[in-house]
């Protein structure tokens, strides 16, 4: 059974594939994100360690730091217990506990060629070892150092989507809209939108997910300096035209907006993109001005103002 009307000769899954999604699960997560569970991979794989590191948050970031640096010098700390303790020169633990700690501080000053000539190697096997590790500090440091930067060179959109959609008054119909903004201070340029409806259909007795393309009032502005409302109108034209909640939820509808563009503190393009489903969408509802005036004429955006949605109406749809 259809429950829209097709309106476009267009069918791509947008690389998502045309498999029917079930118990309302998203296509794309609301950071964007596909949401999918990927299984029958190795949990390590060291191709991927560079993409793993700078991709993953910052927290854990630091976490894999930092649980790596006492994972090498408890290593060699218990290698200098081995070949003996009193091959440190200046090492004055007594207890096994104490001469551990010896060890491992003399490794966190080794490692990182501080040295503060507390404690000193003394003959040929504590000294190879103090050198292996000094070296091994070298390349560590260095490649942390490459790390940082890549994380922090890596272009990114600060760009926040608003966390509803409303369907609000649009020239004599009415328009689906979403908002967004910059979160950053930096100019985007050349920015284009995309925005998709996904939902199951059956076409020729098989279930499906098709994707169809959603005509925007304006898919392209030339510079970001505001807030941005995006917005389908709902035409005749519309898959949307007189349709009730009842109906988006039967077919499990999910919209999906893809943005490109170009970040001129990077020089780079960007891209960042998002999802909502039938419970994302407010009826009957606008979004609330985020920009002013103040008492000088300077114009103010407000972000405490993003996601605040007003009622225009008791809605007719059945929530």
């Amino acid at each position: 059974m259809a429950f829209f009307r097709r309106k476009v000769q267009f069918n791509d899954d947008l690389g998502f594939g045309s498999t029917p999604v079930i118990k309302n699960q998203r296509v794309l997560s609301t950071d964007g994100t596909p949401n999918i569970e990927r299984t029958g991979l190795p949990w390590f794989k060291f191709d991927d360690t560079y993409t793993r590191l700078v991709t993953m948050g910052w927290p854990r970031f630091f976490l894999v730091i930092l649980i790596t640096y006492l994972i090498v010098n408890t290593l060699f700390a218990v290698a200098y217990n081995l070949v003996g303790i009193e091959n440190l020169n200046g090492a004055k633990g007594i207890t096994l506990r104490d001469q551990f700690f010896d060890a491992f501080f003399f490794s966190a000053q080794t490692i990182s060629t501080v040295g503060y000539g507390h404690i000193s190697p003394q003959g040929f096997i504590t000294s190879v070892l103090a050198a292996f590790e000094s070296m091994l500090g070298l390349l560590a440091f260095a490649l942390a150092t490459g790390l940082l930067y890549g994380r922090f060179s890596r272009p990114t959109s600060k760009i926040s989507f608003s966390k509803k959609m409303v369907i609000a008054p649009y020239q004599n119909h009415t328009g689906l809209m979403c908002r967004l903004v910059n979160l950053r201070k930096n100019a985007l340029i050349d920015i284009e939108a995309q925005m998709f409806m996904t939902y199951n259909e059956t076409v020729d007795g098989k279930l499906k997910r098709s994707f169809y393309p959603m005509e925007l009032e304006r898919d392209k502005i030339s510079v970001l300096t505001l807030n941005w409302t995006i917005v389908h109108p709902i035409t005749e034209d519309s898959l949307l035209f007189e349709k009730t909640l009842e109906e988006l939820r039967i077919a499990e509808v999910e919209i999906v907006l893809i943005l490109k563009a170009f970040d001129d503190t990077f020089a780079q393009t960007i891209h960042t993109r998002t999802s909502y489903q039938d419970e994302d969408i407010e009826w009957d509802s606008k979004f609330e001005l985020m920009h002013y005036h103040n008492k000088e004429g300077k114009m103010v955006l407000d972000f405490s103002r993003f996601d605040n949605i007003e009622k225009l109406v008791e809605s007719s749809q059945d929530y």
